[in-house]
């Protein structure tokens, strides 16, 4: 664009001014082009700030100026200034879409959504703005759409537009199906938190702990569902896995954040318990720690008794108490005993599960003596043994003291120690009344010390044992009793002597009791004869005196006592008789006598028994009948009383044999097993065994017949091809009488109840040349 003005007059300077009243220097976008009175100014790429008066001013020599001016007016076009599509805007908040639009003069601006004009009357929500920009108030999803900017100037008839795409973000909503989960640690087991998103844009989810986002590994698996549907697995949880989790929803609109919570449950374990150790009479601490999720209540178990003591409980004798707090429990034991000492059984219990462990209460006390045999006796020359039982905790050591001398562990000539556990032995061997006294032992241990005093008498013999009694005499036995003697001399009594010898005798016989009992039996005494009889004792010191002298007589000899009998069954038709001897009247059984009949008879059979015998078998005897018995017992003497028996004879047992019939064939199972029982009842192992080999033998005869004729092979098969073939050839009738002739077997009847009969009537099995078996009752039972 140019301007020019020429001066009147001989012009010495041409100058330009610009609306701002500043002088125009020449430039790129302005250039100005003087003459000797004429200034042309020309303005490049004019804008519309360019617009206003421009002076042109002419100064002469004489300094006196003259100036003229220029109005500038510019048009400028309808343009779009960075016009942005799409333009975005969050849900609920008041948008302003622009629409930056110039010209020269003003445009109007007219707005369309939809094809419709947007005018305030009928859109309570819009409204244009002086800036021509467009407010939507309270903006929603469904105001998202393409919306018109139409600019205009009628002056010039100039019209444009441009289209803006309208985005309402809507910020990220979550929902949790569930929020509070519950696991079992160190179980391999996983859990699974879901939280549900909406939004627009889509939202994405994270999830965070302890303010820390999560990432995928091993034990955190994320995965993703349609419908805005996001999960996180936890996997192989344990304890340290418990605690708040977030799920976090995030986009251009915004984010939200919910929290689930995951308890993790641990069963209980006891973390710590020891052994403890106590003195007798103290006080013990026994101290048991664990741990869980939820928090276990511990208790204690006394194993020696079963007892059980919870938190607060405390003993009837006040000695046993316990306490506890926060996964700890003390148990107290006040004035400890040596009885408390044993294992005591912590348990940790919750609702998931239970731990027991269990301590050992030890107990140290002062050396304890365990015996109060203190007076030892022996004799010179006897060495004896003085033991000293100590039982302490710790172990003790001991020593032995004789007249404030100490007694060597080495020994002395007549005088040796030997130790064990618990337990030291002074073997001592008198040599002189010296050697006799006080023997001191010495217990030692950290918690104490503890004496004991030993006396080492001189030892007696026993005393003269008394009340001697005779008692069951007999022909030839006699037992002899009496009461041991008052005093066994300070040692132990070895055995009794009892002496006996007939009414005039010098000579003594000696017999010796069993160890120290006090009853002893005479034998090998003469019948109807007069003994003297006395006892004394025996220690290791010697023997003492005898007691007063008894006097007994055996018995004359007589005739035997009644024998005792008791029966049993024999093989088939046998009983056997059980003969138990009773007193022999002095003289052996020469002979039993056993005469026996039955209960319908007046005959009596007598069978001899030798008297070394002690059973008598009666046989051949009848089936199903009561029988009578006397025995009597015989000696040089004569005969004993008579013993009456009875027994009975059950009925004669069934054998059942093998009958083929198709009755027999097709009996039913009550049938063969009521036949088993009836026939074996009453056999012994010896008859069952040979009815079994008979039954087999007879099995194989008539499988081998029934290969005869139906195979035409077996045994029989054999034998008849080895005789015809030594028959002539004229034989035709011997051999059409052998094809024609039947085969027989004459085998036991069975009856009807499918037992077999032991009667020698027959059946007969007829095998004909066809194959076909035909049986028939034998011709003389019909």
């Amino acid at each position: 664009m140019g301007e020019q003005k020429a001066a009147i007059g001989e012009p010495v300077r041409l100058e330009w001014f610009n609306p701002q009243g500043e002088r125009i220097v020449p430039s790129k976008r302005m250039a100005l082009h003087t003459e000797t009175s004429r200034s042309r100014l020309i303005i490049y790429n004019a804008i519309i700030e360019d617009a206003g008066i421009y002076r042109c001013q002419a100064t002469d020599g004489n300094g006196h100026t003259e100036e003229a001016s220029v109005v500038l007016e510019i048009y400028q076009r309808l343009t779009f200034q960075d016009v942005q599509s799409p333009q975005e805007f969050r849900h609920g908040e008041a948008a302003e879409v622009v629409c930056d639009v110039i010209s020269s003069p003003v445009p109007v601006v007219v707005w369309y959504y939809q094809d419709k004009e947007i005018t305030e009357e009928h859109h309570s929500r819009f409204q244009v703005l002086p800036n021509n920009n467009l407010q939507i108030h309270q903006v929603t999803k469904a105001d998202e759409g393409v919306y018109r900017c139409e600019a205009s100037v009628e002056a010039r008839g100039e019209i444009d537009f441009v289209d803006i795409a309208v985005v309402v973000n809507v910020p990220p909503v979550l929902s949790v199906p569930q929020q509070s989960f519950n696991a079992t640690a160190d179980y391999q087991e996983s859990t699974t938190f879901t939280c549900i998103s909406s939004g627009s844009p889509d939202p994405v989810v994270t999830w965070h702990r302890k303010g820390q986002q999560l990432e995928p590994s091993e034990q955190y698996i994320f995965s993703v569902l349609e419908g805005g549907c996001s999960m996180l697995t936890i996997r192989n949880i344990r304890q340290g896995d418990g605690g708040t989790y977030s799920c976090k929803a995030t986009n251009k609109a915004g984010s939200q954040e919910r929290e689930l919570f995951l308890k993790v449950f641990v069963q209980p374990h006891i973390t710590q318990l020891k052994n403890v150790t106590a003195v007798e009479g103290s006080a013990a601490m026994i101290s048991c720690v664990a741990e869980g999720e939820p928090l276990p209540d511990i208790s204690w178990r006394r194993a020696t008794d079963g007892q059980t003591f919870v938190d607060g409980d405390k003993s009837q004798d006040g000695r046993f108490e316990v306490r506890g707090r926060h996964g700890k429990s003390v148990l107290t034991v006040s004035g400890v005993r040596l009885t408390d000492l044993g294992r005591f059984d912590c348990e940790a219990l919750s609702r998931i599960g239970g731990h027991q462990k269990s301590m050992f209460l030890d107990i140290e006390y002062i050396p304890k003596f365990l015996t109060n045999h203190t007076i030892y006796y022996s004799w010179e020359g006897n060495p004896v043994n003085i033991s000293c039982d100590v039982m302490s905790n710790p172990p003790a050591t001991m020593l032995w003291r004789r007249e404030r001398f100490t007694i060597s562990t080495e020994g002395t000539a007549n005088m040796r120690v030997h130790g064990a556990e618990g337990k030291s032995v002074l073997e001592v061997t008198p040599m002189s009344d010296r050697d006799f006294g006080r023997y001191n032992c010495t217990a030692r241990n950290n918690i104490g010390v503890r004496y004991q005093e030993f006396i080492l008498a001189q030892a007696d013999v026993p005393s003269n044992p008394y009340s001697v009694r005779l008692s069951a005499v007999s022909q030839r036995l006699a037992t002899v009793t009496f009461m041991k003697p008052d005093s066994h001399g300070g040692v132990p009594i070895s055995y009794y002597l009892v002496q006996y010898k007939e009414v005039g005798s010098q000579d003594w016989r000696d017999v010796k009791s069993h160890s120290i009992q006090t009853t002893v039996v005479l034998t090998g005494l003469e019948p109807n004869t007069t003994y003297e009889v006395r006892v004394a004792a025996v220690n290791g010191k010697g023997q003492g005196e005898f007691s007063h002298t008894e006097t007994f007589q055996t018995l004359p000899i007589r005739e035997p006592s009644p024998p005792a009998v008791h029966g049993q069954r024999g093989v088939g038709k046998a009983y056997r008789l059980g003969l138990v001897k009773q007193d022999d009247g002095g003289m052996p059984i020469v002979e039993y006598i056993v005469k026996y009949k039955t209960d319908k008879e007046e005959q009596w059979m007598t069978k001899l028994v030798p008297g070394a015998n002690d059973f008598a078998m009666l046989q051949p005897l009848q089936w199903n009948t009561r029988y009578e018995v006397e025995i009597t017992a015989r000696n040089v003497k004569g005969l004993s009383e008579p013993t009456f028996y009875q027994f009975f004879m059950p009925q004669k047992p069934d054998i059942t044999g093998v009958a083929i019939s198709p009755r027999a064939l097709q009996g039913n199972d009550s049938t063969k097993e009521s036949t088993t029982e009836s026939l074996f009842s009453g056999l012994g192992l010896g008859a069952v065994v040979g009815l079994g080999l008979g039954a087999l033998l007879l099995l194989l005869v008539l499988v081998d017949v029934s290969c005869f004729f139906l195979r035409h092979c077996g045994l029989l098969m054999c034998i008849t091809r080895t005789v015809c073939s030594k028959k002539t050839a004229t034989s035709g009738k011997g051999k059409e009488i052998e094809e024609g002739k039947a085969a027989y077997l004459k085998l036991p009847l069975k009856e009807e109840n499918g037992k077999e009969s032991l009667k020698p009537d027959t059946i007969e099995i007829k095998v004909h040349s066809d194959n076909s078996i035909h049986t028939k009752p034998d011709d003389s039972k019909a």
